[in-house]
């Protein structure tokens, strides 16, 4: 009984009780000398496993084109498809004007579900699809974006499939001994890096966040197969009255090649004009750390890291920005990073290329006026 780290035996009668919330860890099978205890229920489920096959990336569009999160996702999993020497594909709600450019980018599929329903986004029709594709073909790895729309749908595919569903992953690797998908995020307010696996159900699926992986080197002679799915039975429960633009698409964040962001340094949303300058002259996008947002400072689509958007540009230049681990996370990956501080201790020159220690009202206008006097 004292081995479970829950605290869930019992011995009632002289019979071994298990309250809810056994994880099936596994721990009191171990330490039991008279095999007592099993768990062969879980053991058998693993065992069914091995029907499934092949990683999946779903390709999420936005107006009629693939989103650069699809093709980052195939390159981790045509690592992952290697890894277990198996097949990658790419799934397709609905047909995109560029869809064949997911070959190249390393599929040896795409699933098209076709349908009336999948001309815009509707939560209940994408799970529905997605669901009834897994089930007919047994996919043993599925990857999708921490968008907006795979956080939407995800997470109810994985419910009627009644497997696990593991989100906002920041690494994905094959178990070299086990050939499980281990599925590394952070967790705790982003202090612990937890791995997660899901060793009894199928499929194992992850969402990650866009910019986290780089999207690999296209092959403009790569083909591969389209598998048309008929899924026009498939239909939406309510009706789009009208898309309205988000702010997020003005800020576009995700695929700034130059960012500039500022923190609780800047000490007023008034100041942010000094960035704004600078992101001028050189066509950066201006974003921020958390502490800008929970302050009204700038409005969230602005914020970058573990709570806000993950971004990768080749030049990141952080004003007044401390370097909080919940900060790194969303940005770490960058090219190149440029931190200006006056605080010489700050955890952000830790990962910075190039540290400038000094008052950024000085800093930033020097930048300014060296630019426009090149």
């Amino acid at each position: 009984m004292p081995v479970c780290p829950f605290g869930l035996l019992d011995v009632v009668d002289g019979v071994v009780t298990l309250a809810d919330g056994c994880t099936l860890c596994g721990a009191c099978v171990d330490a039991c000398d008279f095999e007592v205890i099993s768990i062969e229920d879980a053991r058998a489920a693993a065992a069914a496993t091995d029907d499934y096959k092949g990683v999946w990336v779903f390709a999420e569009r936005r107006r009629d084109r693939v989103r650069d999160v699809a093709f980052e996702l195939l390159a981790k999993g045509r690592e992952l498809a290697d890894a277990l020497n198996t097949e990658l594909a790419a799934v397709c709600l609905g047909e995109a004007s560029d869809m064949e450019t997911l070959f190249q980018h390393g599929a040896d599929k795409i699933y098209l579900a076709q349908g009336e329903a999948f001309a815009e986004f509707h939560e209940d029709t994408y799970a529905a699809a997605l669901t009834r594709l897994i089930r007919e073909y047994k996919p043993d790895i599925v990857l999708a974006g921490a968008t907006a729309q795979g956080r939407a749908f995800v997470p109810s595919t994985a419910a009627q499939l009644e497997t696990g569903l593991t989100a906002d992953c920041t690494g994905l690797e094959i178990s070299p001994e086990t050939k499980l998908l281990e599925q590394t995020r952070p967790t705790f307010g982003g202090n612990i890096m937890a791995t997660i696996i899901t060793p009894a159900q199928r499929p194992q699926m992850a969402t990650v966040r866009p910019r986290v992986f780089k999207k690999g080197t296209p092959d403009a002679l790569r083909q591969g197969e389209i598998i048309r799915v008929d899924a026009r039975d498939i239909t939406p429960r309510g009706t789009l009255l009208e898309v309205i633009a988000d702010i997020s698409e003005k800020v576009n964040l995700d695929e700034a090649e130059v960012i500039i962001s500022g923190g609780r340094g800047l000490a007023g949303p008034e100041n942010f004009a000094v960035l704004r300058e600078l992101a001028d002259l050189l066509g950066a996008a201006v974003g921020c750390s958390r502490a800008v947002v929970d302050e009204g400072w700038l409005p969230y689509a602005h914020q970058v890291g573990q709570t806000g958007k993950t971004v990768c540009p080749k030049v990141y230049i952080a004003c007044g920005i401390s370097g909080a681990v919940q900060h790194l996370a969303g940005m770490q990956t960058s090219d190149i990073i440029v931190a200006i501080n006056d605080d010489p201790g700050a955890p952000i020159f830790g990962v910075a290329n190039y540290g400038i220690v000094g008052d950024l009202f000085k800093v930033v206008p020097a930048l300014v006026a060296g630019l426009k006097a090149r």
